[in-house]
């Protein structure tokens, strides 16, 4: 064998060999660790080897049909309908979709934005968003704000903002509140994780814009409730769905919430009542709220004492959310029917 030769069979061998840790396999195609492990547990999109120790290795072979894998997901399609195709079937499949690119369109429709994350189902988006939901939980028990910080940021990658605000954030608030109170985490921890969630759930925020034309909602907490993230996610949700949202922060009078609304001519109102659960000033917070307000206006309320104050709220005629994923169908139907409150 001339060495032109040798040199190729020993390059063909070597292509052939797992040698790639999935470390090197997430970097060479933009695609995180624990979606390459859900494409591989969910559908076999790759089968990588396996040392003694159970440490996954990739092929060339093998990091080429993920980045093939990743840019079909690309458009639109879920992983469970091209996981299944050849490599050949993916590349035809990927050229049509440059070349649809490449023709003339119109005019995209106002106000819609466009996710280019590779799309995964629903099923894969929980499993990932409960590792990160654990990661999270570690990061705050070792009072790291970085690692928290970075785990949201990856979470911002990999997952859909209504998932990330509905799936991710609220369970881990919820969380946090719950070791907080059962006195597994110090006050301390809990001040950390609010301020790095606060942070990156205003920038969220702060990111969206309302379509133009669209409603306009305020959201706050009324005097006495401190604990702001509940308001400012529902801000976060609203924006998404392409309301006008005036974010006011915590803990402000019934004048001063009423003159917002006023002023900005708002369609809705969105409050968190977090705790206590037993206040008779915010009672008396709530009636005179509506007063002020008058009829037109509907005030949604939410927020983990929001059932302790379901007298009061029914009685000025509020919504009350008890799940974050209700306050998206009674934004739908408030724009669909603005008249009604």
């Amino acid at each position: 064998m001339d060495t032109h030769d040798k040199t190729g069979a020993e390059s063909g061998a070597e292509t052939a060999q797992a040698r790639h840790p999935i470390g090197v396999a997430a970097r060479r195609t933009g695609l995180k660790p624990d979606l390459i492990r859900a494409w591989e547990r969910r559908y076999s999109a790759v089968v990588p080897q396996r040392t003694d120790t159970r440490r996954r290795f990739y092929t060339d072979e093998d990091i080429e049909r993920l980045r093939l894998l990743r840019d079909a997901t690309r458009e639109g399609r879920s992983i469970g309908q091209v996981a299944d195709l050849s490599d050949d079937d993916l590349v035809a499949m990927i050229a049509e979709d440059e070349a649809e690119k490449e023709e003339p369109r119109g005019p995209s429709e106002e106000g819609v934005a466009t996710d280019v994350r590779p799309a995964i189902d629903d099923e894969d988006a929980a499993a990932l968003g409960e590792q990160i939901l654990q990661s999270c939980l570690a990061a705050v028990r070792r009072l790291d704000p970085q690692e928290l910080e970075r785990q949201l940021e990856r979470a911002s990658v990999a997952l859909s903002r209504i998932f990330l605000l509905q799936r991710l954030l609220v369970p881990l608030m919820h969380s946090i509140g719950d070791l907080w109170q059962e006195g597994s985490l110090r006050p301390a921890h809990e001040h950390m994780a609010t301020s790095v969630v606060r942070s990156f759930v205003g920038h969220i925020h702060g990111a969206q814009q309302g379509t133009q034309g669209a409603p306009h909602l305020i959201a706050t907490t009324p005097a006495r409730q401190h604990h702001e993230l509940g308001a400012l996610i529902v801000a976060a949700m609203a924006s998404s769905e392409g309301w006008n949202v005036t974010y006011l922060g915590p803990d402000l009078p019934a004048e001063e919430i009423a003159a917002a609304v006023q002023q900005k001519g708002a369609l809705a109102l969105a409050l968190s009542v977090t705790y206590p659960p037993d206040d008779p000033i915010l009672t008396e917070e709530l009636r005179r709220l509506r007063r002020l307000l008058g009829p037109r206006v509907q005030i949604l309320v939410g927020g983990r004492a929001v059932e302790a104050y379901r007298d009061a709220l029914e009685a000025i005629r509020a919504t009350r959310i008890s799940k974050i994923g209700e306050l998206r169908t009674h934004l739908d139907r408030l724009r669909s029917s603005p008249s009604e409150t």
